[in-house]
């Protein structure tokens, strides 16, 4: 099964989680200094907050998977859609370990797949990658 993902950059992270949690009707699965994360069921999305000084807005969308084996058919219909692709292969980014990939649609909004092994309680080390707009899940998400 499917999960979507979806990043916004927030100005102010505590007044933005206190909307989202009234929004959400739940307070959020993880919160840290600069990210809050709903892992929510209903509907099912994992929705991010992230105070990084980026422009406040969308960050990204994504489409994470439950299980290891539902990735690679997914990578592979982003690698389908004739847009830039990137395979970033295993990574702790954003407080989590996961295998992901990244693509763009004809806009330049970015799309990343990912399934999630487990979370961390630190940001990646290396938060420079290159994806398809050079921007990386957490220094551009």
């Amino acid at each position: 099964m499917k999960r979507l993902h979806i990043s916004f950059n927030v100005a102010d992270l505590d007044k933005s989680i206190g909307f989202y949690q009234k929004l959400f009707a739940q307070a959020p699965t993880v919160v840290k200094d600069d990210y809050a994360k709903w892992f929510l069921d209903d509907p099912r999305m994992n929705f991010v907050l992230e105070a990084r000084g980026e422009a406040p807005g969308f960050g990204h969308a994504g489409i994470q998977v439950d299980k290891q084996e539902e990735l690679q058919p997914l990578l592979e219909q982003m690698q389908a859609a004739e847009a830039p692709y990137m395979p970033e292969g295993v990574t702790t980014c954003c407080y989590a370990k996961s295998e992901k990939g990244w693509s763009a649609d004809p806009d330049g909004v970015l799309w990343e797949g990912f399934y999630t092994f487990h979370q961390s309680e630190h940001r990646s080390q290396s938060e420079a990658v290159e994806t398809p707009k050079s921007t990386c899940c957490c220094s551009g998400h």
